[in-house]
Parts: structure tokens; sequence; C-alpha cells
């Protein structure tokens, strides 16, 4: 089957995410503006109009009910999902990079950039507390003076937050009392994307350093890594098979100085078990900065620098698809 192209930027993608149902995907683009598609057939549902910087970050909650987006603009917005329409605006000072909804939906966490002589910090609001949204007040603002905060995403039950870091560090964050509760350093460089499993129990960073890695939530001990030969931008888990999807690709502004090959931006399929690499699909003009695989496991999305997302649906092969050991 071809895969569906989504033409609704025109910048090069920052994140895409389904939502729990995987009937809609998100998508976010350094453009300023949030797209939601129906995953199905790639009709565009709508448009989050009114950021006016290039958007970093989007989430959804539990029943899709809101949508939270994080900007250059140094805001950090929340809609509502059906209607499009702008239900709360948390200014900040520098601009937001992560953004997430914890498991009730009730409690939302950002981080913002170090910028303009101001420090990271990870903020976290209580939805149910419009006071909090009013006076721009979060109930827990925790700084990150060391190094900023490049990804970030909610653990198992919305105790805590695991917060990748620009020197490639770990930390868990409690959104009780802002300390931190563990600490792992497994990777030299950057962490440019965390995704966790279905379940939460598990997580999986992409780096700078070129590889990919497999964590246990709670504990942070590393399970596994995946190794490729440029820097890794993105990584998903399959919610149904033991695989993992990674994209990268050269930084976009260092593609001009490598061969002339079309592509060397696949999507790259490996075992989690395995640690092997088992498959690659091409399709992106340039590196591939967000991969996610739907809820169901039946298919694949990609976002690329090119502006386009890509939904792949895997072949009927892919699911008898047996590693041979």
């Amino acid at each position: 089957m071809k895969p569906i192209l989504l033409q609704g930027h025109e910048r090069s993608i920052t994140q895409i995410k389904y939502n729990r149902e995987g009937d809609l995907l998100f998508s976010v683009a350094k453009d300023t503006v949030a797209n939601v598609w129906y995953s199905v057939n790639g009709e565009r549902l709508g448009t989050y109009n009114g950021h006016t910087g290039a958007v970093w970050c989007v989430d959804c909650d539990w029943d899709t009910k809101s949508v939270l987006t994080g900007s250059a603009d140094n805001s950090c917005r929340l809609w509502d999902c059906e209607t499009g329409k702008q239900l709360a605006l948390l200014n900040t000072n520098s601009a937001v990079r992560t953004c997430g909804f914890d498991f009730s939906g009730n409690i939302i966490m950002f981080s913002t950039d170090k910028q303009m002589g101001y420090q990271c910090y990870l903020n976290f609001f209580d939805l149910r507390d419009p006071q909090q949204i009013d006076d721009n007040q979060p109930y827990l603002s925790i700084p990150c003076s060391e190094t900023k905060i490049t990804s970030a995403v909610w653990g198992p039950l919305g105790e805590f937050v695991i917060a990748g870091h620009e020197n490639g560090e770990f930390n868990q964050f409690s959104a009780k009392s802002g300390e931190v509760l563990k600490k792992a350093k497994e990777h030299t460089k950057q962490i440019n994307d965390i995704q966790t499993s279905v379940d939460l129990t598990m997580f999986i960073s992409a780096s700078k350093d070129n590889t990919a890695k497999l964590f246990d939530s709670t504990s942070l001990d590393h399970i596994k890594t995946f190794k490729t030969e440029r820097p890794v931008n993105s990584a998903a888990i399959s919610p149904i098979m033991e695989h993992v999807v990674m994209g990268g690709g050269q930084e976009a502004m260092e593609v001009t100085t490598t061969s002339t090959r079309i592509g060397k931006f696949e999507a790259r399929f490996f075992h989690a078990a395995y640690e092997e690499e088992f498959g690659r699909v091409k399709g992106h003009f340039g590196p591939i900065n967000c991969v996610a695989f739907h809820p169901d496991g039946k298919s694949y999305s990609s976002g690329g620098e090119d502006g386009y997302v890509r939904i792949h649906y895997f072949d009927p092969q892919y699911f008898d698809f047996e590693l041979e050991a």
C-alpha cells in the first residue's frame, strides 16, 4: 500500500503525535500551525491557529478533549480539540521546548529553553485550578541551571517526569515535590526525543550520539542500545511487536555536505530484543525529525525536514515476520 502523504506545513515538522485511540494524528512544524488529521485516510480535520512562532511540541490528553502546544513565541497554549478554540494561554520568558498532559489530563508540564538570559525551567500547572492559569503561576517550577531539557515525557501514574538533557543525561523530577528522584547518563550527546511504551513501563531515547536506547521508566535501568551511523532524531516503540522504529539523518544544515545519493533518510526498524536492524523505509527528502507508531501497531508515521508527514501502513507479511536468531 502506498503511504499517505500529509501536506499541511510549509516548514519542517517538529513533532507528530497520535491520540490514544489513534484515530487522530497531530502535527506541528516550524511554521506556526498545529494541524490535526484523520489517521485512517489522511484527511485534514482542522488547524489550531494562534501561535506566532515555530511550534516545538504537541500533546493530546487521554480522552482527546484538549490539545497542548508549546512554541518559540514564548507561550504554551491549551486548545479545545474538537472546535480548535484556545482555552488557555501561558506566557513564558523563553521558547517552550516540550509539553505533556499527565495520565489524568488534569496536570500539564512544559519546559522552557535557556535563552536570552533566562534559565531553563520545568513548569507544572493544575488545570483544575483556574487561578493558576489566570495568574500564570505554576504550582511547581523546577529550575535546571546546569543543562537545558531537550525532551521530556510523563512517567507511569503521573508521579514524575522523565527529562532528557542537552548533555545526554536523564532526570526523574517528582511532580509533587520537584526533587530529582533518579539520574542516569548513558548517552554522550544531546537527547533529541523520548517516547514511552504503550504501558509506560519503558521508554526509548533518541540521541545525537548516533544511538537510541531503551530504558526502564521507574528505575532508569539501561536495557538495550540500537546503533546507527548518524544522529537519531526520534525513536518509537511498537505497541504490539518487539520492534522499534528510528528516524534521523544529518542536521538539516549539514545535508549538503554529504553524498548525493538521495535518501539516507530512511526510517529504520530494529528488533527490540536482538538490537538487530531488519528493515528500512525510504521516503523523505530530508532528515526525519519525528516518528510515531499508531496505537494499534498496524501503521506508523514520520515527519520530516521536508515538511511532509507520511503515514505508512504495514503489509500483512510484517505481522508474521520472525527474526531468525
